[in-house]
């Protein structure tokens, strides 16, 4: 779980840690759900628009759509049925094979991200750490073009996020991204 108060942790992705160029533009939410054993719904906003969610239903359903789940699990009878299979599926998948995460992957990738160098975030085989790395102050325009032959590889949403940070750079971009 977060480390403090999340209105202290908003605080620094959204004011201290956030690239200049994207402040006014990007915000983070929280939802709790305090009858469910202290389960979160992080969203990622851009322009005032949900662009990712981090929660558990959002795995699951990720997992539904993508057939790796039993058609039971799509139209549930019951909450039984429809949470089957969740925990072996999110043993199995890692986070670098899927496009969706928990709340609970969120939160360990914002602590990886925190307690290391940028550059080792910048590098990580987790894209949810990379993801906080490229809204980072600390990534600047060079970085980002370094960056750029090895986003071809990374998940769509976050070479997604990986253009909006270069567009709000001014920077021109490889295409092929």
């Amino acid at each position: 779980m977060i480390e403090g108060s999340w209105s202290g942790m908003r605080s620094y992705l959204e004011r201290e840690m956030l690239a200049e160029s994207l402040r006014g533009r990007v915000r983070w939410q929280c939802v709790s759900f305090p009858d469910m054993d202290e389960l979160c719904m992080f969203s990622l906003l851009i322009d005032g628009a949900t662009v990712k969610r981090f929660s558990w239903e959002t795995v699951n359903s990720y997992f539904i759509a993508q057939g790796m789940k039993s058609e039971e699990a799509a139209h549930p009878r019951g909450m039984r049925e429809y949470w089957k299979e969740f925990w072996d599926l999110l043993t199995q998948t890692p986070t670098s094979a899927r496009s969706e995460y928990t709340d609970g992957e969120f939160c360990d990738a914002l602590a990886a991200y925190r307690n290391q160098p940028i550059g080792e975030s910048l590098r990580s085989e987790d894209p949810l750490v990379r993801m906080f790395a490229l809204l980072d102050r600390r990534c600047g325009k060079r970085t980002l073009a370094r960056l750029a032959p090895e986003m071809e590889a990374q998940p769509a949403w976050l070479r997604e996020l990986f253009r909006l940070r270069c567009a709000a750079e001014n920077l021109q971009e490889q295409k092929s991204i």
